[in-house]
């Protein structure tokens, strides 16, 4: 093996090593030492070896001019206050691709959680602070702040307006804390706020499979910004909230729709704050997937046997990368396939755990620097592109709106739709005013 010189490098064969940075060497060292006491046991930052992959991989690169490596060289070098005037790290979905690339797994996404922590209040993005500050004030934990009456008001709404136009589907039943049910749903607060049609396609779904399931008239919105701000005391208030709720109904499971970020927030909370509950967090994914197989949702692709329409799906980062790993995005895949047909789907490269944040999770569609999200989400732009399909199925609110909005800021042909929308359609279910996202050629299917 070739000596390394004693400034790290060695030129013998053309080849260029980098050492490890030596750590605080005439620098503040405030935030590293920050870092440093609260990293696991073990855990240090000279693991990092500036190889670059993270950054290489990372769609938030050259925003407010850093990106992940030097990102991790500021922190080991005590840059504290290059660190904490730098607008970077809210720009950061926390995504985890650089962890799951790096060799040395080193956690940039915590190191970027512990700096936003340190943030004056009155720094952080503003937008993010009133939607939690909003979560932790309402007893339904709805940034949006839908009280628990308006809640109760637009299900009913909207439950009588199906009932009333939608044949089949005179007596669907939207429970309303129903002690005992096995499923405890939740929904983000953008749906029941701008567009509640939307949400009759997940109950008839629901009422379809034969499902166990309520809603909460308290603690059910799926979305929790205290995470997002590293804003631990909000972040667990909010998390005890909903576990109050759900225990108090009995139910097993929290069961969570399309949205990733509530999802992680729900779940690691409970670990990460010593939550006592009885019940599960899983993706509403997984139960699709166990409905069609044991045939409780009847699901044909024959519909798009001649229109040969092409799909594709965007994983998640809070659902697959950073939760339940390729499994839940192989269930996505089977559903998808078999409301399609799987000759018209159609895979992003690279997919699965290794897929690019679209650049809106996390919660940082809300943010405040909407040019640089959008410069962010280009590289998905560009896969879905590659992919040739007329829709993305995105099994996330953030990826949706994101994805829509990139469409239409780059003039592109692109469609995102919801995967509820595609089940239904598939079943032929779907509503003549439940198709808010179907372009001109899925307009008129299965309607009657």
């Amino acid at each position: 093996m070739t000596a390394i010189d004693q400034n790290g490098f060695s030129d013998k064969e053309g080849i260029i090593r980098v050492a490890p940075v030596e750590l605080g060497i005439g620098s503040k060292t405030v935030l590293k030492d920050l870092v440093l006491s609260i990293l696991p046991k073990g855990r240090n930052l000279t693991s990092c070896f500036n190889c670059g992959a993270c950054s290489s991989g990372c769609p938030a690169s050259g925003l407010a001019g850093m990106d992940p490596r030097k990102f991790v060289r500021m922190v080991s070098l005590g840059m504290d206050e290059e660190i904490m005037t730098n607008d970077w790290v809210w720009m950061c979905t926390t995504c985890h691709r650089c962890v799951h690339v790096c060799p040395m797994k080193i956690d940039i996404p915590q190191l970027v959680s512990i700096i936003r922590s340190q943030w004056p209040r009155e720094k952080r993005p503003k937008t993010i602070v009133n939607d939690c500050e909003r979560s932790l004030k309402s007893d339904t934990c709805s940034t949006a702040g839908i009280s628990v009456e308006d809640w109760k008001f637009i299900v009913a709404d909207v439950v009588d307006d199906v009932r009333q136009t939608q044949q089949g589907f005179e007596e669907l039943n939207v429970p309303m804390d129903e002690k005992g049910a096995l499923l405890f749903l939740n929904q983000n607060s953008s749906m029941p706020l701008t567009e509640p049609l939307e949400m009759a396609p997940l109950w008839k779904i629901l009422h379809l499979a034969g499902a166990n399931w309520t809603y909460g008239s308290q603690g059910w919105a799926a979305e929790n910004f205290g995470m997002f701000l590293a804003d631990n005391n909000a972040w667990e208030k909010i998390v005890r909230k909903k576990t109050a709720v759900i225990e108090q109904l009995g139910c097993k499971v929290l069961l969570n729709t399309e949205c990733g970020h509530d999802f992680l927030a729900a779940k690691h909370g409970l670990e990460k704050f010593k939550i006592p509950h009885s019940f599960e967090v899983k993706s509403i994914i997984e139960y699709y997937a166990d409905w069609i197989r044991k045939g409780r949702l009847k699901m044909s692709s024959d519909w798009n046997l001649d229109l040969k329409i092409k799909f594709t799906v965007q994983d998640p980062c809070q659902l697959v990368r950073k939760s339940y790993g390729d499994f839940i995005a192989d269930e996505l895949r089977f559903v998808v396939k078999e409301a399609v047909g799987e000759e018209n789907f159609v895979d992003m490269v690279p997919n699965r755990s290794n897929n690019y944040c679209c650049g809106g999770g996390g919660g940082a569609i809300l943010s405040d620097f909407k040019e640089e999200r959008l410069s962010y989400g280009k590289i998905k732009l560009e896969q879905i592109l590659e992919t040739e399909a007329a829709y993305c199925i995105t099994p996330c609110n953030n990826c949706h709106g994101q994805i829509m909005e990139l469409s239409q800021h780059y003039h592109a042909r692109v469609k995102t739709i919801h995967l509820w929308t595609i089940i239904c359609l598939s079943m032929g279910v779907l509503g003549e005013d439940e198709r808010k996202y179907l372009g001109d050629d899925l307009a008129m299917v299965g309607l009657k």
